[in-house]
């Protein structure tokens, strides 16, 4: 069941984050990556409120957890757990742990890119 409430969470998530890239390159054209911009900012602030909520103010039974973060906003941007991890670091702590993992995670994530397109490039 819980794999289920992933899957259609995080179709609603593809759907929400389809319909704004769609949105912004219309609205603001293509010369920068508005609609990614606005996804990882919204989709951070919303978990935000659901972890504050969560943590400070009430409770969800673990299939809410699993279809709003990990199927909704986890289908809508991962930038938001990866906010969330950091913060969670950085909230025990772990100063220089949450660093190298914003660092890590940046530059490993587009170096893996550019060697995925490197790598197709070259057999291609």
């Amino acid at each position: 069941m819980s794999y289920l409430l992933v899957f259609f969470g995080g179709g609603l998530g593809a759907s929400l984050r389809h319909a704004i890239n769609v949105g912004c390159a219309r609205a603001c054209g293509t010369n920068f990556p508005y609609g990614t911009f606005v996804i990882n900012i919204t989709g951070s602030l919303v978990m935000g409120l659901i972890a504050g909520y969560l943590a400070f103010r009430g409770e969800a039974s673990q299939p809410w957890r699993l279809f709003l973060m990990t199927g909704i906003l986890g289908g809508y941007t991962t930038f938001s757990a990866f906010s969330l991890d950091t913060i969670l670091l950085y909230e025990r702590g772990e100063l220089g742990l949450a660093a190298l993992y914003v660092a890590g995670s940046v530059v490993l994530s587009i170096l893996g890119l550019v060697a995925g397109l490197g790598l197709v490039r070259h057999f291609a």
